[in-house]
């Protein structure tokens, strides 16, 4: 090789190397959207926290890795925070807000869902709480004011009475007591100003939705029944947290759960006639959009994610 040919070989093997454009690392914006008959469902999400699901499950910790890394998961496991925004074409209405600011800085994102999906904090009409643990209604609020400034904000009147109760609050242990303390701050711009308003049993909310016990997790736990043109959706709130888990195993209850023997009842109940019926199912904490079918499969459940949808 002659001695320019060299020299040109040793600048190339010398130089930098550079991507044709930096990495970017920021995912996309979190939201779905599918039409349920009529209405139309916008699962968003407020982001992901990893769950150290191997201490939390009510399992050995050895058949949890087992079973994840048959998933091709493992523990901590990042796990989906979502919310389902109904658009029924007369009312807005929002399941769940996110953890807001109190879960640190991989959720809170729900807000910059909402406004990509193309709609704004002020057009929501109402919330629905399927619960008050934190990271399903820390959205709403923010910087101590009402982030849904023209909302009514519903609950189970069981829910309410538990965590809004300044006795139940005291008598708590010390690692319990923030969960009471912030449901209180979440919800007091929207009591003080009129608009948390609570209900009893099984009752329509809105033309289409309603409320359904399944009480477990919490005392007052609720799913909803989104119903349009014969089709129906239960938002099922926090009856699940691991699929990989859960769905193969439904007996398997995790710490979170206040009555883990209601809870676990309470996931079999509704998810019997999920599969019996072909209703979607939304969920809180299954991998976003979070929504889904189920098909009994021996003693659980196989999970049958939505078809990606443009909305056509």
């Amino acid at each position: 090789m002659n001695r320019p040919a060299l020299c040109l070989l040793a600048a190339l093997i010398a130089a930098p190397s550079f991507a044709a454009a930096p990495m970017a690392k920021t995912p996309a914006p979190g939201y779905f959207r599918m039409m349920l008959g009529d209405f139309e469902v916008t699962p968003l999400s407020d982001g992901t926290v990893d769950l150290p699901v191997d201490k939390l499950l009510a399992q050995k910790a050895d058949k949890t890795n087992a079973t994840l890394a048959r998933a091709h998961l493992k523990a901590p496991l990042e796990t989906s925070d979502n919310a389902f925004l109904v658009n029924t074409g007369s009312k807005l209405i929002l399941i769940d807000t996110g953890a807001g600011v109190l879960f640190g800085p991989t959720l809170g994102k729900l807000q910059a869902s909402l406004k990509a999906a193309g709609y704004t904090p002020e057009q929501v009409d109402e919330v629905y709480l399927t619960h008050m643990h934190s990271d399903h209604l820390g959205g709403l609020t923010a910087q101590s004011k009402a982030a849904f400034p023209n909302a009514l904000v519903r609950a189970s009147k069981v829910e309410a009475d538990h965590w809004l109760n300044q006795s139940k609050m005291d008598k708590a242990p010390a690692d319990g007591k923030g969960t009471f303390k912030n449901a209180m701050a979440a919800l007091d711009p929207y009591v003080k100003a009129g608009k948390f308003k609570t209900f009893e049993g099984d009752v329509e909310l809105a033309p289409g939705i309603r409320a359904q016990g399944g009480h477990g997790h919490t005392p007052g736990h609720t799913t909803y029944v989104i119903e349009s043109r014969g089709r129906k959706m239960v938002a099922i709130g926090d009856l699940i947290h691991v699929a990989a888990v859960q769905f193969e195993d439904p007996a398997v209850t995790i710490e979170f759960d206040g009555d883990q023997k209601a809870a676990a009842a309470a996931r079999k109940r509704l998810f019997d006639a999920a599969a019996k019926d072909g209703a979607l199912v939304g969920g809180a904490h299954l991998q976003f959009p979070g929504l889904g079918y189920l098909r009994t499969e021996g003693k659980g459940y196989r999970w049958i994610p939505v078809n990606y949808t443009q909305m056509r």
